[in-house]
């Protein structure tokens, strides 16, 4: 299974986001854009796991204590490649969140990359766009769980599947 924890969002914050990834689209002359199913902030990414593994990203974030906190999407962006983004603010109890979480996982054992967590939502992959990123009015939700999600190919479509959540 390849696996992810991450922050699902409601309706109008996922409405919201689609509007984004929709004009990202019409300033685009191509490439991949994320499905609305398929919008989510990415706390940590676990990769290829077996059943063992799962259970014990389940201990992870079981051991974790944590209130709803504030997510704010404020910012569209791109990094290198055509992977374009909504930028979420680093708020201290998100960063507090991530940094739990991970330190749990490694104590179970998992290899988690060490790169700067920089908390963002796909928009979309290998967009071909001369547009730059653009200033949008900030929106959000208060997040109030964590889910441990599942991502395979069904039917050649890339689905993520909540498979716990805490």
């Amino acid at each position: 299974m390849r696996l992810f924890i991450a922050i699902n969002f409601n309706k109008d914050t996922r409405t919201r986001l689609i509007t984004l990834r929709d004009e990202l689209r019409s300033r685009s002359e191509r490439g991949s854009f994320s499905l609305p199913e398929n919008l989510h902030l990415t706390l940590a990414f676990l990769g290829e796991c077996n059943a063992r593994q799962a259970d014990a990203a389940k201990a992870s974030m079981d051991s974790l204590q944590f209130a709803p906190l504030s997510i704010t999407i404020e910012r569209t962006g791109n990094f290198r490649g055509g992977l374009w983004w909504a930028g979420v603010k680093l708020t201290p109890q998100l960063s507090e969140l991530q940094r739990a979480l991970f330190d749990a996982l490694k104590k179970q054992g998992f290899a988690l990359e060490s790169r700067k967590f920089s908390p963002h939502i796909t928009l979309g992959r290998n967009i071909l766009t001369d547009a730059p990123p653009w200033e949008i009015e900030p929106f959000g939700e208060t997040a109030g769980a964590i889910d441990l999600m599942k991502s395979e190919r069904v039917n050649g479509k890339l689905t993520y599947t909540k498979i716990y959540s805490k």
